[in-house]
């Protein structure tokens, strides 16, 4: 059964049921993501990685504040992470906290008014950790151009907050739009915007991106204007929807209204269940959330946070990778150029072994012609491996895979001698070592010429 289908046969009750995780190893199951499933959210937990500070709509229930460890909800974070602090991060917490199944990005502003250091945040996560399961929350202003790749990188699903069908009430939510350096008030930003939105809804779906639609309840502006937002994205195919009662924050324009109470809330929700299923565990979460969904930000989540975010380039400790890398054509020498390898050899130290060493498996290097982002993504690849063994390497790959903590070592000949001098802590033998200038993608390269794109 389809996801959509799921989810649609499910449209008169409260809870969807969670979809099947099919054949496809990428593709994320559903009975493990806390807000696809009311059961899930008391085993399974999230993280948010807060790599997106700029936003690029002004909505007036929002006021994004920093450095709270006592107040959980959108737009807040401990601190701000570049993307390979965030994966880095990323590593460490997936490592005390198994029970994370789900890596998000919900701002602090909007992913797409940040979307070069959200799409390399996803490069690098779904590089190295190719079984999470990935997802984003976004206004859908900005999302359209990037919502091809977010499907190649197998993103399972989006939120889109779309709090309005009609511009005039929009345009009482929104006090300013900025389109690309336009910025828009009033009527315009409210089109703009609403049509954004609903063309993303469509290309997501398209896409075959699941996608759950949130809707902010704000006492006399929305809230009886939401049922109306529900019935437009069923027809549009939206799978589920999320109903969230409005904060009233210190400093944005709605801060003397009301929170919705119960009754309206409980209103709300069953008029606009008749279309859509809704979600009812919403735990309003924090850009920087982690863990379950009703789990309180601690003191000492944010310390780390913050630890990663003051690294020059967060990294694995070398003591502590356990693998080393080979660039080898047939598995006894290393005689593959850096751009060559389009499958790396992995190898661990095994003292019980005779070569003192013993191969794990394969992985597959990213395709090439995108760049420095390649060799990102063959760092995100390796972060295990203390060392990467080739027979040449450009400079510019070879800088940016060393920034990322792993040395790549430039030699010829057998395998496990390189491999014994790593696990030793030894340099590379003499006679092993390269005895070439650098690759330049000039006359000294011992490749094919056409691997360092």
């Amino acid at each position: 059964m389809s996801d959509t289908a799921t989810f649609k046969s499910q449209s008169q009750s409260q809870e969807p049921l969670p979809v099947e995780a099919g054949t496809d190893p990428l593709r994320p199951d559903f009975a493990k993501h806390p807000c696809f499933s009311k059961e899930a959210h008391r085993t399974f937990g999230r993280i948010h990685l807060p790599v997106a500070p700029r936003c690029n709509i002004q909505c007036g229930f929002c006021n994004r504040k920093f450095d709270c460890v006592n107040e959980s909800r959108p737009g807040v974070t401990s601190t701000i992470l570049k993307p390979a602090q965030a994966v880095a991060y990323l590593k460490e917490i997936l490592a005390e906290r198994p029970e994370i199944t789900v890596m998000g990005i919900a701002g602090p502003g909007d992913p797409f008014a940040n979307p070069e250091e959200t799409m390399e945040t996803l490069r690098l996560t779904r590089a190295a950790f190719p079984e999470l399961i990935l997802c984003l929350a976004s206004n859908g202003l900005g999302i359209i151009p990037h919502i091809p790749e977010l499907a190649e990188l197998k993103v399972g699903h989006v939120t889109l907050t779309i709090n309005a069908v009609d511009p005039a009430v929009g345009a009482k939510i929104y006090s300013w739009v900025r389109d690309g350096k336009v910025p828009l008030r009033g009527l315009a930003a409210a089109e703009v915007l609403l049509s954004r939105q609903w063309e993303a809804l469509r290309l997501l779906k398209e896409h075959g991106i699941v996608t759950k639609i949130n809707s902010i309840v704000i006492p006399g502006v929305n809230d009886h204007h939401i049922p109306e937002v529900a019935k437009k994205a069923l027809g549009m195919g939206a799978d589920l929807m999320n109903c969230i009662p409005m904060v009233p924050v210190a400093g944005a324009a709605f801060e003397e209204l009301p929170e919705p109470d119960a009754a309206m809330l409980a209103r709300v929700r069953l008029k606009s269940g008749q279309s859509l299923p809704q979600m009812t565990h919403c735990a309003r979460c924090r850009a920087d959330a982690v863990g379950l969904i009703d789990e309180k930000m601690t003191r000492d989540q944010m310390d780390t946070l913050t630890r990663f975010s003051r690294s020059s380039f967060a990294q694995t400790p070398i003591a502590d990778r356990p693998y080393v890398a080979v660039a080898s054509q047939e598995g006894m020498l290393v005689n593959q150029h850096l751009g060559e390898a389009a499958r790396i050899l992995v190898f661990r130290h095994d003292t019980e072994s005779e070569s003192g060493c013993r191969f794990v498996e394969r992985r597959t290097a990213p395709a090439p012609g995108t760049g420095a982002h390649r060799w990102k993504e063959l760092a995100a690849l390796l972060h295990d491996c203390r060392a990467f063994l080739v027979t040449a390497a450009g400079p510019s790959p070879k800088t940016i895979i060393e920034e990322c903590g792993i040395e790549v070592i430039e030699m010829e000949g057998l395998i496990e001698v390189g491999l014994r001098s790593v696990f030793n802590n030894q340099p590379i033998p003499a006679a092993l070592r390269k005895r070439f200038t650098s690759c330049n993608s000039g006359s000294s390269c011992r490749g094919s010429g056409t691997g360092c794109a």
